[in-house]
């Protein structure tokens, strides 16, 4: 027996003791007046019916109750509250009139202990060893990945963090997690590598610096997007690169252009012509490479073909450093003021390198007490969504999900309304989801059909709250999200 005014929550398998007037370990449920309550408010998006209408991305407004039109509004899952435990239907299974079409949304604030996060860093700078850990407040939290063209990336999260280790890894990881999904700035460090600050959507600080232009491609690309700029104006420019460091003499866009072999010897290994790998260890300089002075890399310049006075450019893939150099009577490279002509190819460089950013992707499955709260044959979601009869979203927002069996899916957390994420103290992320479908497909699947309510029994004045759509995702409901 509970005591007087208390009531137990069972929106998770913490399953708390509430008592009048406060509000569950997570913050998300309470007891008011003796009733469980959800804290935050219920998000609706609501399109602009006309073009007067400004469309701000995720201007809030409290609903004043009005009629929702079916076109022009979605019911997100955000603050919708769970289907825990596994045999409840889905808090809202929302009827509504789509371009003459009977549709249904079935939304739900899923429980994710199967979660994590991608990071994608824009940043040529070395911020560790693949395979190593990546810690938040001194616990392992996740650990980097593989280089992408210009960008690092990280892997946070999962069940082994979550729960998986001690109960201070899966605090912190879930912590870390709700910060970085809620858009919040994360710091964090990599084993036998870089301090970090990332904020999905900003520019990422990599010991204490913060990136300004991720590379416009390797050193390679970067000779054959610019070997035609420097014809004439130089004799050689070398491109460091940790990756693939280009040489234009050397290379085939060079060959093509005519111009003559300069002498120039690298160290690394060579691997097709003009393009070289491992010309130095990773880093924070040049390139991503550890070299401060451009100069390391090269090797005695061969007689044979080099002369006095021959004019080298050497530069990184983001036009950050650069460095020109006159060969002297015993070849020997003697820096140089840089001529106009050649800082104008090194600026352009830099003007086409996109704004380095860092890129947060919220990766989770849909397991059983999701599908089972949409159907009581979970399995028909699951193959409704994988022959496109139903449209999955969270928060509105698009997703990707991922092929092979289950419903694992991606989503960019910076389309999401704010505050979209929540958690548990199990530990584990709370996210929204929603599956949108022609009622007769839900019918079909086994759907909870008893529970299909009109999205004209939705009151004002129950926490909700209306919020623009993101301008730029897809409208949830626009023909042919759901066939």
């Amino acid at each position: 027996m509970l005591d007087a005014g208390k009531i137990r929550c069972d929106a998770c398998p913490v399953m708390c003791i509430i008592k009048e007037g406060a509000a569950g370990a997570c913050d998300r449920y309470a007891n008011h007046a003796g009733e469980l309550v959800r804290v935050d408010a219920h998000i609706l998006l609501e399109r602009a019916v006309t073009g007067s209408d400004p469309l701000v991305p995720f201007l809030e407004r409290e609903w004043d109750g009005a009629i929702l039109r079916g076109e022009n509004t979605f019911v997100t899952a955000i603050g919708a509250g769970t289907t825990y435990p596994d045999y409840k239907p889905a808090p809202f299974i929302v009827q509504a009139q789509v371009e003459g079409v009977d549709m249904v949304t079935v939304v739900t604030e899923g429980i994710f202990s199967y979660c994590g996060a991608k990071v994608k860093i824009d940043t040529d700078r070395h911020l560790g060893p693949e395979r190593a850990l990546v810690r938040a407040d001194g616990e392992p939290v996740g650990h980097v990945t593989t280089a992408e063209y210009g960008s690092q990336m990280l892997s946070l999260g999962g069940v082994h963090h979550l729960t998986g280790g001690a109960k201070r890894e899966g605090r912190v990881t879930c912590r870390t997690l709700l910060d970085l999904c809620n858009g919040g700035p994360v710091e964090l460090t990599v084993d036998e590598g870089a301090r970090l600050t990332v904020q999905a959507g900003r520019a990422p600080v990599v010991d204490g610096v913060m990136e300004e232009r991720m590379r416009v491609g390797c050193g390679s690309a970067t000779i054959g997007m610019f070997a035609q700029q420097w014809q004439g104006l130089v004799d050689e420019v070398v491109v460091v690169d940790d990756h693939i460091t280009g040489v234009l003499s050397e290379h085939q866009a060079g060959k093509v252009l005519g111009v003559p072999e300069t002498g120039v010897r690298l160290n690394g290994r060579r691997s097709t012509p003009g393009r070289y790998f491992q010309v130095a260890n990773p880093g924070t300089g040049w390139g991503g490479t550890d070299i401060a002075d451009p100069l390391a890399i090269l090797g005695p310049f061969d007689p044979k073909a080099a002369r006095p006075g021959l004019r080298l450019l050497m530069v990184s893939t983001t036009g950050e450093h650069f460095c020109y150099y006159e060969l002297d009577e015993a070849l020997r490279p003697v820096e140089r003021p840089v001529p106009a002509a050649l800082a104008a190819s090194v600026a352009r460089i830099a003007e086409n390198c996109e704004p380095a950013e860092t890129s947060v992707l919220f990766m989770a499955g849909a397991g059983g007490s999701l599908r089972s709260g949409v159907t009581q044959n979970p399995v028909g979601l699951t193959r409704s969504v994988k022959q496109a009869l139903t449209r999955v979203t969270c928060g509105g927002a698009p997703v990707h999900v991922w092929p092979g069996g289950g419903i694992t899916f991606m989503v960019d957390v910076t389309r999401l309304p704010r505050n979209a994420f929540g958690s548990v103290p199990t530990p584990a992320l709370v996210a929204p989801i929603e599956f949108t479908m022609r009622l007769d497909d839900y019918a079909a699947l086994g759907g909870h059909m008893e529970h299909v309510r009109p999205l004209s029994s939705l009151r004002g004045g129950e926490g909700r709250r209306g919020v623009a759509p993101h301008a730029d995702n897809p409208w949830p409901l626009a023909s042919g999200t759901a066939a």
